[in-house]
């Protein structure tokens, strides 16, 4: 984990740190998660190896504030690990089946653990090491963001929010992320940062993808860096985070 010091706004003012937490080694590739400290709202994420050339990550929002989240997203974190190393550890797998059924026990364990309807948006994605790719389901995510050499596509969602029904199916889908290519999952709060009733928006994100060809550590600092030159401010509206995932570098 490393922590980087950053100061905006008034002399008074000291930003509070980005925090960075980098994945384990991964074969030509790499995965960051950045955010601020200053959490107020219900997301978590996280990243699990669940095979031998398999990496699972996910960032949900469960609704609600922090306090009130807190059993839901411990619960919600313990079933995408044990779930997810037991539904990716066979060597035969088909990654979409399993995905979709990681999906399905998160959907119910979030609706047990709030005891009832809770809504949790959630992007979940494995990325396979020997082919260069990621099964992903975005159940009513912000879209994720894969960006090629020539443009930025948007992942959208394949299902509805987590949490809203017992019966909540969702489609899996496969993309390729070339030799220098990106990925990015960004929190709600990323999105709808706001400044003179202008957002920062997807399309604020997609503008530092398309001029940052580095690592997933630069990448990830440099959402979040952009997102608070916009808004002349620490972002204190909603949990900020970025998740990145890069080939090449």
């Amino acid at each position: 984990m490393r922590l980087l010091s950053m100061f905006r706004g008034s002399a008074e003012e000291v930003a509070p740190q980005i925090v960075q937490t980098d994945s384990p080694s991964l074969q030509g590739a790499s995965l960051s998660i950045a955010y601020f400290p200053s959490c107020t709202g219900g997301d978590f994420h996280d990243f699990v190896r669940v095979g031998p050339t398999r990496f699972l990550f996910g960032l949900l929002d469960v609704a609600g504030k922090r306090e009130t989240s807190q059993v839901v997203r411990q619960a919600a974190r313990a079933c995408f690990r044990s779930a997810g190393k037991e539904l990716f550890s066979a060597e035969d797998l088909n990654e979409p089946d399993a995905m979709i059924e990681l999906a399905r026990r998160l959907n119910l364990e979030v609706m047990r653990a709030a005891g009832g309807v809770r809504s949790c948006p959630a992007f979940a994605g494995c990325y396979n090491e020997e082919l260069g790719t990621v099964c992903y389901v975005n159940a009513g995510h912000t879209p994720g963001l894969l960006r090629d050499d020539s443009s930025v596509e948007e992942l959208p969602a394949t299902g509805l929010p987590l949490g809203l029904f017992s019966l909540a199916p969702t489609d899996a889908r496969i993309v390729a992320v070339g030799a220098q290519s990106s990925l990015a999952i960004v929190s709600r709060g990323v999105v709808e940062a706001e400044c003179r009733n202008e957002e920062f928006g997807l399309a604020g994100v997609k503008k530092v993808m398309q001029a940052n060809t580095g690592s997933a550590k630069d990448l990830s600092q440099s959402i979040l860096e952009r997102v608070q030159d916009f808004m002349c401010r620490v972002p204190r509206h909603n949990d900020v985070t970025a998740l990145t995932l890069t080939r090449g570098n």
